[in-house]
């Protein structure tokens, strides 16, 4: 597997174990233990793991210079996507923060 589609796998099962972290945050749970058994938590948990898993299989031909900064990727996506999902805040200064992230995470990728 190529190692930039491994990191792209990884960024985008992050994305949704972000998302789904927040779905169970979301829920209601009563006690700090049932947070843990909610299934939209495991579900997050468990995509973490396994993006964890692509990262690394990343990290074997990617520079961790270039990788880590790469994924901050996610940040525009999930924010695109909480803003669409739960109407979270994407106004003028989070496009900026993110166009500001772009171009850094496009300058690491093509110097």
């Amino acid at each position: 597997m190529n190692s930039y589609f491994a990191l792209l796998i990884s960024i985008f099962i992050g994305i949704g174990g972000q998302l789904s972290l927040k779905a169970g945050a979301l829920q209601s749970f009563g006690s700090k233990i049932n947070l843990f058994l909610q299934p939209y938590v495991l579900v997050g948990l468990v995509s973490y793991f396994v993006a964890a898993l692509f990262y690394i299989y990343a990290l074997k031909k990617i520079p961790i210079s270039v990788a880590y900064p790469t994924v901050a990727i996610s940040y525009a996506v999930v924010s695109f996507l909480a803003h669409l999902l739960w109407g979270e805040p994407f106004g003028v200064k989070q496009i900026i923060a993110l166009l500001l992230i772009g171009l850094g995470i496009f300058t690491l990728n093509h110097s």
